[in-house]
């Protein structure tokens, strides 16, 4: 292994104890990534129908050149009526399937970032407006923008005033599992690198594991057990639709944050024996988040707010584990992992804003970051093993 470049004399110094942690190679199941910065799932509510277009192009080109390890593309929803939006991105025919390969084709002619997709169905919250026209449940109304009756472990509203959601019946069920399991060979044949199972953010797998929205009476209701059922169907049927060099994981809520009710809720503790079972199943990562299933929710907000939650499952269980929410910092990001608190850190709006992100942290932190031939030129001056060994001569 070669010894690390010197960092720029402007620069921190890495750590007081060696090289950054955060810009050291890692595996995430069977996948070696370049660092530890992952792009989190961000939806981007631009599709006509599900299919991936020229904003897409845009968005993921641009992150793709970021110097992230890893970019996990948005909720990409497995059945139609399973998207949080009209505008939200499918991979339920063949027809996503090619318009989504044709994008990735472009974008891996000029970025070596292995990408991954989050994989969900939206349950109880499908039939949104977008968020820049407010959010609100679209009526299945013919006249309206592509309102549908969204569809729930049982017929809760997710927010008071609105119309309840249809209780899916064993075929609703079977359907649904079976949309998921074709979704992930669609994402396989496109060459997308790992799956993540969106089990978080009161989406419908979050439905059921919640005591919340799950007041189900048959197998797949009542105990934590048979919450916990159909989330761990789907993914063994991920999990057996892809082949083992393809790791699958999941994003689940580590709790509802709402204790304060004093009523039955999902929680860090029932999140714990969640992992354990995805463990017996096979699960590559766990990426924690939290909260999403009600509006009732008090979640403390600050720097890294999550990132104890990810510690504790990763302690509890062994699982690699991707930290997320208000990392924003270089060293706050480098501390997490150094610490061994988390296995990655993930980003979202703070990447929107700066998609070279990852570029200003290895400047801080004194390592190297893989970037473009064609951007070799802007690493700042005294930094120039910033972009390793990279050289630029005119005459």
């Amino acid at each position: 292994m070669s010894a690390p470049a010197p960092a720029p004399p402007h620069a921190a110094a890495p750590t007081a104890t060696g090289p950054s942690r955060l810009f050291s190679p890692a595996r995430l199941g069977p996948l070696l990534l370049a660092n530890r910065i992952v792009v989190a799932p961000m939806c981007q509510y631009s599709c006509e129908e599900g299919l991936a277009g020229d904003w897409h192009l845009m968005h993921i080109g641009q992150l793709a050149l970021s110097g992230a390890g890893l970019f996990i593309l948005e909720a990409t929803a497995v059945t139609r009526e399973g998207r949080i939006t009209p505008g939200c991105l499918g991979l339920w025919n063949d027809e996503h399937e090619a318009a989504l390969g044709r994008v990735l084709g472009v974008v891996r002619r000029h970025s070596e970032m292995p990408v991954g997709i989050q994989l969900a169905h939206a349950g109880r919250k499908g039939s949104s407006e977008v968020p820049w026209r407010g959010g609100m449940l679209i009526p299945p109304d013919p006249a309206s923008l592509g309102g549908w009756v969204p569809v729930a472990p049982s017929a809760l509203p997710h927010a008071e005033g609105e119309a309840a959601p249809a209780t899916l019946d064993e075929a609703g069920l079977a359907r649904i599992r079976q949309g998921f399991a074709d979704a992930a060979r669609r994402a396989h044949r496109i060459g997308i690198a790992a799956i993540e199972l969106h089990s978080a953010h009161g989406y419908l797998l979050h439905q059921f594991l919640s005591p919340v929205s799950n007041r189900r009476i048959d197998r797949y209701g009542g105990s934590l057990a048979n919450r916990m059922r159909f989330p761990l169907e789907v993914f063994e049927a991920v999990r057996e639709a892809v082949p083992a060099s393809v790791p699958v994981g999941v994003r689940l809520s580590a709790t509802d944050w709402l204790e304060h009710l004093g009523t039955p809720s999902w929680d860090l503790e029932q999140s714990i024996a969640y992992a354990h079972a995805l463990r017996e199943r096979g699960v590559s990562f766990l990426h924690v988040s939290s909260g999403g299933i009600s509006a009732q929710q008090k979640i403390p907000l600050g720097p890294g707010y999550q990132v104890h939650l990810a510690e504790r499952l990763k302690r509890e269980t062994g699982l690699p584990t991707i930290a997320v929410g208000l990392i924003t910092e270089p060293e706050q990001a480098e501390a997490i992992v150094a610490e061994g608190r988390a296995d990655f850190v993930a980003l979202a709006r703070a990447l929107l804003f700066n998609p070279h992100w990852p570029w200003a942290a290895a400047l801080k932190l004194g390592a190297q970051v893989n970037v473009p031939a064609q951007y070799w030129r802007a690493a700042p001056r005294g930094a120039a093993g910033l972009f390793g060994q990279a050289k630029i001569g005119m005459r």
